[in-house]
């Protein structure tokens, strides 16, 4: 059976689930086909006869029709029983359970139930009734004889998904996969009803299910992947993001905003940022403000910053602490004061036409500055040892003083993490005489700074805060913690 791998760069894993997943592929899944023929076969008919569905559905609907199938009648009653509001949440529900399952015969649930879904959670005894179905329903048969129509499918997608992804990766100067162990899969879901993207997160598994539409749903699997990259680098910096929780009060002023994102800071955080993404990779500027009005507040923010991401030398996972940790309460704040949500954007602010100008994509990262990243990567995943080992590395590719200090950082850092303060400054120290860049000097400071305050030297550190409080370029977080630093030496 045939299936399209990505290049290797991208390193996306997307297999079906009744195997452990390999990286590169974009697939179909035999669970999702098997769950989607029995819902069908149940009498779910939302979208059957939708210009955009494919043949397929129909097809396998007459043929488990024409079986002798005795496990049917159990699910057609258990598909009754759970019947949801509409076809959506219909549809959404047994998707859920085929990605908690394993695969064909036995579709035994491979999480454990703390890590299931609520949706999905209920439909727990839909395995029992799938296992007689399948091989009842000859359904092992029919996936082998999908399969030319299903790649048929998939061939039109890899292209513009390859493009996305790519093009993703580009901006964020995305050397991996992602966090370390995480996988990203798309399936391909044919017996599903048109027009539906849905996707999931399940531990360290990203999925996204698209179902037959008139052209590639490109746009929406794309804000996936910008999930899955971005979504790991929120919760990393859940302690910064903290900060910046009073800003979540001008959310609530939204009406028209999902509770998932009213409720929880940092997927709204996440999402603003994806919606300023967005808008620079397609050069729509009118996004910005209708993502605002919609509730993501700190697109505006994100909007600008991301200008000044473009112009700097670091991927998006070293930059995005001292970017969410610049974000000013009191600038933001006035900012959002002065919007009237009920009131929508002004008629002046509706969405222009693309600008000419293309925006500064940064270039891939090579060399040291991408080892540096691995290394950052590997720390922020608290693999200390393989971190400790790329570092090095930077320091024998390279003779650029800056790129020595962060490599020297990232050492202290691993020091200080190992309860090896002498090691640590004296490593804090060599960053310091390598003309670090702002960002890094302030952060070496601060960093001296605690060390000092948790040997009892007092006056050390406060010199170390004050310097720290002088560097020009200072990020808000690292002012904000000399600050609090230089309260506390002055009390010990």
């Amino acid at each position: 059976m045939k299936r399209f791998v990505f290049p290797a760069l991208l390193a996306i894993t997307l297999a079906a689930r009744a195997d452990q997943p390999e990286p590169g592929q974009l697939d179909a899944s035999p669970t999702l086909f098997t769950v989607m023929a029995a819902l069908n076969a149940a009498g779910f008919d939302a979208g059957l006869d939708a210009p955009n569905g494919h043949r397929l559905r129909k097809e396998v609907r007459e043929e488990v029709a024409r079986r002798d199938v005795p496990s049917l009648q159990a699910i057609r009653q258990f598909v009754a029983e759970h019947r949801q509001k509409d076809a959506t949440a219909e549809l959404s529900q047994y998707i859920s359970f085929a990605l908690t399952v394993g695969g064909p015969p036995d579709f035994v649930q491979r999480k454990r139930d703390v890590e299931i879904p609520p949706e999905a959670l209920r439909l727990q005894g839909f395995s029992k009734l799938l296992a007689p179905f399948y091989k009842e329903a000859g359904i092992a048969g029919m996936w082998q004889r999908a399969q030319p129509e299903i790649d048929q499918y998939i061939a039109r997608y890899h292209g513009p998904v390859t493009q996305a992804v790519l093009q993703v990766n580009a901006y964020l100067r995305q050397q991996t996969s992602g966090v370390q162990g995480r996988h990203f899969q798309i399936f391909i879901e044919l017996l599903a009803p048109p027009g539906q993207v849905q996707r999931r997160s399940y531990g360290f598994e990203d999925t996204v299910v698209v179902t037959p539409s008139a052209e590639p749903r490109s746009f929406e699997i794309r804000h996936a992947y910008l999930h899955y990259l971005l979504d790991p680098m929120a919760t990393q910096n859940q302690e910064i993001l903290d900060r910046k929780k009073f800003l979540a009060r001008h959310a609530q002023r939204v009406g028209r905003l999902e509770d998932s994102f009213r409720d929880d800071f940092l997927a709204l955080t996440t999402e603003s940022l994806i919606k300023a993404v967005e808008s620079r990779l397609d050069r729509d500027p009118g996004a910005i403000e209708r993502a605002l009005y919609q509730g993501f507040i700190l697109a505006p923010y994100f909007s600008e910053s991301l200008q000044l991401y473009e112009k700097q030398e670091q991927s998006m996972l070293v930059y995005y602490p001292e970017m969410v940790g610049a974000i000013d309460l009191k600038t933001e704040d006035a900012r959002l004061s002065k919007v009237d949500f009920n009131a929508g954007p002004p008629r002046a602010a509706k969405p222009v036409a693309p600008v000419a100008a293309t925006p500064a994509v940064p270039a891939p990262l090579t060399g040291a500055a991408k080892t540096l990243d691995d290394a950052e990567q590997l720390y922020l995943s608290r693999d200390l040892d393989a971190a400790r080992k790329k570092y090095l590395e930077v320091l024998e590719q390279t003779d650029e003083k800056p790129i020595q200090a962060d490599a020297y950082y990232g050492l202290a850092r691993i020091a200080a993490l190992s309860r090896d303060p002498e090691t640590a400054v004296r490593l804090f120290q060599n960053a310091l005489g390598l003309n670090p860049r702002s960002a890094t000097k302030a952060w070496v400071l601060v960093y001296l700074g605690k060390l000092a305050l948790a040997a009892e030297e007092s006056e050390q550190a406060q010199q170390y805060f004050i310097s720290a409080l002088q560097v020009q370029g200072i990020s808000n977080m690292a002012r904000k913690e000399a600050e609090n630093g230089l309260r506390a030496s002055s009390k010990q």
